[in-house]
């Protein structure tokens, strides 16, 4: 019995030791990079070097620490790929910050993104000290989609809404700022893998065939045309296009995933196509954008100089060709919004084609360990969360990828862990922490029951004498 409950499963291991390790070039990564920035506006070391970097190893190693007490069976891989990125982003902040101190526009997005780092490792602790079994939050299916839908709304009230660069997705309350969108889609995929394990039975059943491809149901169709809608509305009223393609698509993939049924990529598509025609005839700023990846360089220098963003990214990261032009030898502040929008355009002018399909790697590395973590989940529910968390990395980076280098219509979402900003930073360390989370419960061992009846069977009779 023993030797077949070996045979059954795989046992892993916790491999702590190699996460401490993977913190250490992590911190490298981003220390490193810290000083090449010094090195090469500056000709010096950082002054506050020792500063710097303490600060950001104890987040990391603290945070390391709390995983071995909490969660000792979590993937080894998340949080090193997490913690190079963090710091590869504040490097190249960091750096222009200095190009805008010596344009006389000084101002101080590093330090506040340092702010935001550790305010997000904390909330990223509480979630996995708070939270010891992920299938806590099922009970939490409907409430987490109906906060989802309240935040998503809280822009377009009067008094606190926002209106930034075209998109009312902002929020001020006194001095703060903060997108609830972020925090939206957490929320939005625990509502679906919640509803998606208690519904896939009636969602999985097939209708009419049509071109070899089983389409569903029409009684089945209420709730992609809801995530349709509300999609939609998205695009209309807040004009944000990123948030509207992410919601939807995150939504369509996690029901593929559930249903294995590819009519539901058929139906999703035809939604999404004559969802982006309609909106593309009947909105004019939906119109512009799309007129502007088109033609580029006819927006350029006229017209408002609408494409001047995505024009000089192109031209930043053609200066900086396969090795790039080196921290400190190039322009990327010519980009507005170069923190934020356009990092990756900063980092491949600067840094090159090399370090962009390395970033690249980095993010599929997050996506790949959370599809890994998906496949040996033991419970739907985690199975779903998993897969919807990982493809919320996934489109996002697509989608911001593909805007910057020209591929799809530029969208307003940011670079994970890269970009500046505190509502995207807090919001992506805390999918970390569930991520994490999900993976301790199904790395490890599941519990034997002793069922060893030998023992017993071997044993004499025994005799009872009255």
């Amino acid at each position: 019995m023993a030797q077949q409950s070996t045979l059954m499963g795989f046992v892993h291991r916790r491999r702590r030791g190699a996460e401490l390790f993977l913190l250490v070039l992590s911190l490298a990564v981003g220390i490193g990079a810290y000083v090449a920035v010094g090195l090469g506006v500056d000709q010096e070391v950082p002054a506050n070097l020792f500063a710097y970097g303490g600060w950001l190893a104890a987040l990391l190693i603290g945070s390391h620490v709390v995983i071995r007490l909490v969660a000792p069976y979590a993937d080894p891989v998340l949080l090193p790929v997490v913690g190079a990125l963090n710091g590869l982003g504040l490097a190249v902040i960091h750096r222009l910050d200095l190009a805008a101190e010596a344009a006389g526009k000084p101002h101080a997005f590093a330090q506040q993104q340092l702010i935001w780092m550790t305010l997000g490792v904390l909330l990223f602790v509480a979630t996995l000290v708070l939270l010891r079994d992920h299938r806590v939050l099922q009970r939490f299916t409907y409430t987490s989609g109906l906060a989802a839908i309240v935040l998503l709304l809280l822009p377009m009230l009067p008094g606190i809404g926002r209106t930034i660069n075209g998109a009312r997705i902002w929020i001020h309350l006194g001095p703060f700022s903060f997108q609830p969108g972020e925090i939206a889609k957490v929320l939005i995929v625990i509502a679906f893998a919640g509803y998606l394990v208690l519904h896939r039975d009636a969602l999985a059943l097939a209708g009419r065939r049509v071109l070899f491809v089983d389409l569903p149901r029409g009684r089945d169709l209420g709730p992609i045309l809801a995530m349709w809608l509300i999609s939609l509305g998205i695009l209309v009223f807040q004009h944000d296009l990123g948030s509207s393609l992410l919601f939807f698509g995150v939504f369509l993939i996690m029901l593929y995933v559930a249903t294995e049924r590819p009519g539901w990529l058929v139906v999703g598509s035809v939604l999404f196509v004559g969802g982006a025609t309609l909106a593309y005839y009947l909105f004019g700023h939906v119109r512009i954008r799309f007129d502007i990846w088109l033609h580029p360089f006819d927006y350029y220098n006229k017209n408002g100089d609408l494409s001047y963003q995505p024009v000089e990214a192109m031209f930043g990261m053609g200066w900086g060709g396969l090795i790039g032009r080196g921290f400190g030898d190039g322009d990327p502040y010519r980009i507005p919004y170069a923190n934020s929008d356009f990092i990756l355009a900063a980092i491949g002018e600067e840094l090159g084609l090399t370090a962009v399909i390395a970033v690249i790697m980095l993010y599929g590395l997050i996506v790949e360990r959370a599809l890994r973590t998906a496949l040996i989940c033991r419970d739907g529910f985690g199975k779903l969360l998993a897969t919807g968390l990982g493809s919320v990395f996934a489109l996002q980076v697509f989608v911001v990828v593909g805007g910057v280098t020209g591929l799809i219509p530029l969208t307003g979402l940011t670079t994970p862990f890269l970009s500046y900003g505190g509502s995207s930073l807090i919001a992506n360390w805390v999918i970390i922490a569930l991520l994490l989370r999900i993976s301790d419960q199904a790395r490890r061992p599941v519990p034997q029951l002793s069922d060893d009846t030998s023992a017993i069977d071997s044993d004499a009779t025994q005799v009872v004498k009255l």
